[in-house]
């Protein structure tokens, strides 16, 4: 996992999170939305389901890339 990561540059998972990540942007991000929808148990449509995956899958990966590059310097 951590040979993956390091292929994928950082640059392109910051695009990633904020094109892919974010998108739509109005009338709010989907990934906001479904985050909410998963809280309030709301989150049961496989559709729903799909789409949290795939808008939070940039978002994963960054903070992993980060937090083991963090944890690679120390």
């Amino acid at each position: 996992m951590r040979k993956l990561l390091n292929k994928i540059p950082l640059s392109l998972l910051i695009v990633l999170c904020l094109t892919l990540g974010l998108a739509p942007f109005t009338p709010q991000p989907h990934l906001w939305e479904k985050l909410k929808m998963l809280v309030a148990a709301d989150l049961v449509r496989p559709i729903d389901m799909f789409d949290l995956l795939m808008h939070g899958t940039p978002w994963i990966l960054l903070i992993l890339k980060l937090s083991l590059t963090r944890t690679d310097k120390t």
